[in-house]
């Protein structure tokens, strides 16, 4: 089933970042608020919180079962506020997506550059970090909602380790995460990271947990 098929505009399917609020449509349609209902109720968008919608992507249209991936879509949503580099997937999310964390977890974790309270979405909760997106160590990645930047193994290992209550998983999980991270690590790099960011205590906490000390 193609895009346009289903009353998709070109505007809005050419777009990168899958997540939109009415303003960012209102260049296509002169009342955005019922044009994305209607899209909602055609299925080619999911509502994902109030002001929030998510185009569903071409392969997954006519699925009703299709649930997008919570930490994408949280990308997807930091990014529509704060724009394309003002946003990055962080903490478990970034581990989650790393393949650190091999369970679902109810919430992601946003590194945005303002204070804000949480959102929780119809997918989970989108938890906002506030950082200084620019100074974190990050790579690029492609998620189906949208293209943008999470943070390095080597970021996310001294980030939940600076904060390991952050994502709400038990001890252990968080444990389990940080080894699961530590094979990919640049340990030079690690080292460089943690004097530059003030996490020394943060990575000596987690060569203990790592070597279980």
């Amino acid at each position: 089933m193609k895009r346009t098929a289903i009353g998709l505009p070109p505007e809005l399917a050419r777009r990168e970042n899958l997540v939109l609020r009415p303003k960012d449509a209102a260049d296509v349609y002169a009342h955005p608020r019922p044009e994305l209902a209607r899209l909602v109720k055609n299925g080619a968008a999911r509502r994902l919180a109030a002001g929030y919608y998510l185009l569903v992507p071409g392969r997954h249209l006519g699925d009703d079962t299709w649930r997008p991936d919570l930490h994408a879509v949280g990308l997807g949503i930091g990014q529509a506020d704060y724009g394309r580099d003002g946003a990055a997937l962080m903490g478990i999310g970034a581990a989650r997506q790393l393949g650190a964390v091999p369970r679902e977890i109810a919430a992601t974790f946003i590194a945005v550059s303002k204070q804000r309270p949480p959102l929780v979405t119809e997918f989970g909760q989108v938890v906002f970090v506030r950082r200084d997106v620019a100074g974190l160590d990050l790579e690029r990645i492609e998620t189906e909602v949208t293209l943008g930047w999470v943070t390095t193994a080597e970021q996310t290992l001294l980030d939940i380790a600076a904060r390991p209550t952050l994502g709400g998983l038990p001890a252990e999980a968080i444990t389990e995460a940080l080894r699961a991270l530590w094979p990919r690590v640049d340990t030079d790099l690690v080292t460089e990271l943690a004097a530059g960011q003030r996490k020394t205590a943060a990575l000596r906490r987690a060569r203990q947990l790592i070597e279980g000390a």
